[in-house]
């Protein structure tokens, strides 16, 4: 098929040969670069991400480049500065990291993203909203509910992909300190790198959050997104507001424990005051697991660099690659941290390891489901003791977890509660 013939939803179209050789005559074949690259970008691997705050808008800034297949499954746990007004005051969702997830995704000019991240410094009322944050309830409110207003502002600003929340109902994440004493709302829970405004000195460190419903619903398009995806990314983000809030919604976590995509567990490259201080890598892991009671990750990235240059706001340490114990997720290693800033992933850095490991399981462009894989598929760990055995993997997950690891038996219970297509 010649590059001039494109497909557009399950029907083939093709620019005419009289406007490919004007476009080309008048020194405009970028259209058709263009058009090329969409179609590229359509033909991606199905990749979900999932995570919230910066941190997800980081990967997906990233990640756009290699896929338009792309589902952003966002935390609705936030309940401080615009978001949490907006929570409190009108009844919806908080829309802050949906719209990070927007900016990054949006098919606009630099300004208009620029934009939708504007903060009012002044103004009664104003003062402290981001524009963007306005538009979503704006728009929640013009549609009638929250999902459909999200859907409808994605569409008018060409989103690449799609953004869902982890739930609709009305969570509040709890702490549980070390201490036993409790913190309620995730803005209590941590201290902002750049404001300082939560003092967390002298605290007991987090021992466990979850949420309060138990038991929220997961949004059906999440977890339909999570079983047919090829390549499912958990973090990075603050891990236990932005993260795991996700994977305590039941049906979030037994659908990526089922999934046949490569699951991919990013690790932060810096500590966060009053949630991780002097966490290692290997904490970052164990916590996740711990909460979830199953070993879910086929690969966990880890940053090496350590010498990025730290913000004026620097309240952290480097998260160290340190592995005392044995895991049946691959550790990778590399650079992945922004050399200007050390507590953030640099997205580009980050999105290359993710399809870079993912394409070294694939066969012919195919994910390898576990039955099909053999010893020869198989990599050396790079860096922990151990290998990525599946037996052992299924054999470490509680007796609670494991009726759930059967593909057909997830499809039946997850896709027919929701009524799912099959």
């Amino acid at each position: 098929m010649h590059n001039n013939v494109h497909k557009k939803g399950t029907r083939a179209w093709s620019v005419p040969h009289w406007l490919h050789a004007g476009l080309s005559s008048r020194g405009d074949a970028r259209v058709i670069d263009l058009l090329d690259q969409q179609r590229a970008l359509r033909r991606g691997p199905k990749i979900v991400a999932i995570g919230g705050g910066t941190g997800l808008s980081i990967l997906l800034a990233g990640l756009r480049r290699y896929s338009g297949n792309l589902t952003a499954i966002v935390t609705v746990a936030d309940d401080g500065g615009s978001s949490g007004r907006l929570r409190r005051e009108l009844g919806i969702l908080p829309p802050g990291d949906f719209r990070q997830c927007i900016a990054a995704l949006a098919d606009v000019e630099p300004l208009m993203a620029r934009l939708l991240q504007y903060r009012f410094h002044t103004g009664s009322g104003l003062q402290g909203h981001n524009l963007g944050n306005l538009l979503l309830a704006a728009m929640a409110d013009i549609t009638g509910s929250f999902e459909l207003g999200l859907r409808e502002l994605s569409r008018v600003l060409a989103v690449q992909g799609q953004i869902v929340p982890s739930t609709l109902d009305d969570v509040v994440l709890v702490a549980e300190l070390r201490d036993q004493s409790y913190l309620h709302g995730e803005s209590s829970m941590h201290q902002d790198h750049a404001s300082g405004d939560v003092c967390v000195d002298g605290r007991a460190p987090i021992a466990r959050v979850f949420l309060k419903p138990a038991q929220a619903r997961a949004y059906p398009e999440a977890v339909q997104a999570i079983l047919d995806a090829d390549i499912v990314v958990i973090g990075p983000g603050s891990l236990y507001t932005s993260v795991l809030p996700n994977l305590l919604v039941h049906d979030i976590a037994r659908a990526v424990a089922a999934s046949a995509a490569y699951r991919v567990f990013v690790c932060n490259v810096a500590t966060e005051p009053g949630e991780t201080d002097q966490y290692s890598a290997e904490d970052f892991l164990v916590a996740v697991e711990r909460h979830v009671d199953a070993q879910l990750f086929d690969v966990v990235i880890t940053n090496t660099r350590l010498d990025a240059s730290r913000p004026p706001y620097w309240r952290s340490d480097v998260v160290a690659a340190e592995w005392h114990a044995r895991h049946d997720a691959e550790v990778l290693t590399a650079d992945v941290v922004d050399q200007n800033n050390a507590v953030r992933h640099d997205p580009h850095k980050l999105a290359h390891m993710i399809i870079q490991a993912w394409t070294r399981q694939c066969r012919g462009g195919r994910r390898l489901r576990r039955a099909e894989r053999t010893p020869h598929d198989a990599e050396p760990t790079r860096v922990r003791p151990g290998s990525t055995g599946t037996a052992r993997a299924q054999a470490a997950v509680s007796r609670r977890w494991t009726r759930w690891l059967s593909p057909l038996t997830v499809r039946r219970r997850l896709l027919g509660e929701w009524g799912l297509r099959w």
